[in-house]
């Protein structure tokens, strides 16, 4: 934390003209203005942008490589890493035995409080810019007050108790306050931001390609319909009235889009969804962290490739077994998973694939979210040999229309009722997946059934995909309860039916016995030193 706020009370005010939003050289091209204190800044428009150019690029940093944007959702059951070399701060998460002085914490929880330090000099400061319309500084207050509350989210469902930090001064002392405290925080920033961010921008860098690209009043409404779907789980448990507050915002966003209020609306094919062709137009897609290679990159494409792949991966993550074969066939499945698998002979394998006796380290689902083309502006092919770039320029999803679709059906559900539109919108996630009309859902389910229906399909739509999402799978295990019982499941680690005649099981073990300390990370040991609140 030393380190964070540090960086921002000297970089803050002139940051990083070139780390900004999609290519955004136009948004920022005055010199930078060097260190000002705050109470000298925003003395014009520029000043406006420039702060708004600043709170992004460390969005954008914040989010870049797996090390920063945290290894927690390594407790999910969709995804697991390797059993040895390198990968100890990701595999401590995997075995729900994260230690205190792990090597990749203190960046997991430095990089959210970079990020509420960036906000906060906007909501304490922008309000006294001459010359600039109400309507732009209190669009620009208002992504500050969201991606405040979306790193409280982090914090809060990562941590439990933290500090809250409100000012640009800093208290070392900070007491922790409680999930309560925190989650009353979240609401109270999103509530300014859903009345404050437009439902639509016009102009570049904030649209683009007839996208939103900054925070908008849709984006706002998902995030506050799964922040109360967390409420109404654990730990708070507020229950049924939280659900209907969840089932109420999201139907908003449905609603929204219906009446062509929101431009957003479903691709035709899953495989779209994270495909080269709509990185930069994906309708889909109610809010995203956009990389440009030419002036800054997120480390994911080399992440999910095993290390014994042809493409020289770097092994971090791979998927879990029993969620993959639980994983119903169709289009999103094989869009999901590599359907085969090049190693070092250079010959196509399905992942299952050892000798006899084994010689491969780690046998598991490869995902195949993140990849893009070796060649820049290219789909990836999985036949393709070729070394990755390591350094890509996807765009990371953080919320997605299909996932509103499941919330809002999960938390109908959970709320006691069964209506024909959670049923519709279900069925809507479904069929794409599928790649036919099945309509697979009834309104003749119960309540629970649909519920737990809804919570599958959300799963299956992000499996893996953890790179900034506000809704990971681990996440949704969170605030369900259901670690305890994945980490039991973990333990036993049985052999899975994967082919005729072949088993496999998880490379990582996982021992020892469940308490509810493991729901949270410990805080960074480095941290603690500083604030001995945090011991």
């Amino acid at each position: 934390m030393k380190t964070t706020y540090k960086y921002i009370k000297k970089t803050l005010p002139f940051v990083w003209a070139g780390l900004c939003l999609v290519s955004c050289n136009d948004f920022l091209t005055e010199d930078p203005k060097g260190q000002l204190p705050s109470e000298e800044f925003f003395s014009n428009k520029e000043d406006l942008d420039a702060s708004l150019t600043a709170l992004y690029s460390v969005i954008a940093s914040s989010q870049a490589s797996n090390n920063l944007c945290g290894t927690n959702f390594l407790a999910g059951d969709d995804i697991s890493t390797h059993p040895s070399s390198n990968k100890q701060p990701l595999r401590e998460h995997d075995q729900f035995d994260v230690k205190d002085n792990n090597s990749w914490l203190s960046s997991m929880w430095e990089q959210r409080f970079k990020v509420i330090k960036a906000a906060n000099f906007i909501i304490n400061n922008a309000g006294r810019t001459p010359d600039v319309s109400e309507e732009e500084i209190k669009a620009a207050i208002g992504q500050a007050h969201y991606w405040r509350a979306y790193s409280y989210f982090y914090l809060v469902t990562t941590w439990g108790k933290v500090p809250i930090m409100l000012e640009e001064e800093i208290n070392y002392n900070a007491p922790l306050q409680t999930e309560e405290e925190v989650y009353k925080l979240i609401l109270s920033d999103l509530k300014i931001a859903e009345t404050d961010c437009p439902a639509n921008y016009t102009k570049e860098p904030y649209a683009r390609n007839g996208i939103n690209i900054a925070v908008s009043e849709g984006a706002v409404k998902a995030t506050m319909a799964y922040v109360y779907m967390c409420m109404a789980g654990w730990p708070l448990n507020k229950g049924t009235e939280y659900y209907k507050l969840a089932a109420g915002k999201a139907k908003e966003v449905i609603d929204g889009v219906e009446n062509h209020i929101y431009n957003y609306a479903l691709l035709d094919e899953y495989s779209q969804v994270y495909s080269w062709e709509y990185n930069n137009k994906n309708k889909e897609l109610l809010l995203g962290i956009y990389y440009n290679r030419d002036q800054t990159n997120q480390a994911a494409p080399l992440t999910d490739f095993l290390q014994d792949m042809a493409q020289g991966g770097w092994g971090d993550t791979n998927g879990e077994i029993k969620f993959w074969k639980a994983f119903p066939e169709g289009p999103r499945k094989d869009a999901t998973y590599f359907p085969k698998i090049i190693l070092s002979d250079g010959e196509l394998h399905d992942w299952w694939y050892d000798t006899d006796p084994p010689s491969r380290e780690v046998v598991a689902p490869v995902f195949m979210k993140t990849v893009e083309g070796a060649v820049r502006g290219t789909e990836f092919d999985y036949t393709n040999p070729a070394l990755v770039n390591a350094a890509g320029e996807k765009t990371l999803q953080l919320i997605r229309l299909s996932q509103v679709y499941c919330w809002y059906a999960e938390a109908t559900g959970r709320s006691g009722e069964v209506n024909t539109k959670a049923i519709e919108v279900l069925n809507k996630v479904r069929n794409r997946a599928d790649g036919q009309e099945t309509n697979f859902y009834k309104e003749t389910m119960t309540p629970e059934a649909l519920a737990e229906a809804a919570y599958d399909e959300h799963g299956w739509e992000i499996a893996g995909y953890y790179w900034g999402g506000i809704a990971s799978r681990a996440r949704d295990m969170f605030r369900m309860y259901r670690y305890k019982d994945h980490f039991e499941y973990r333990k036993e680690n049985p052999l899975i039916k994967v082919a005729e005649g072949i088993e496999r099981n998880e490379a990582v073990p996982v021992t020892g016995t469940w308490d509810d300390s493991k729901m949270y990370a410990p805080y960074p040991y480095e941290d603690a030193i500083l604030n001995p609140n945090l011991k």
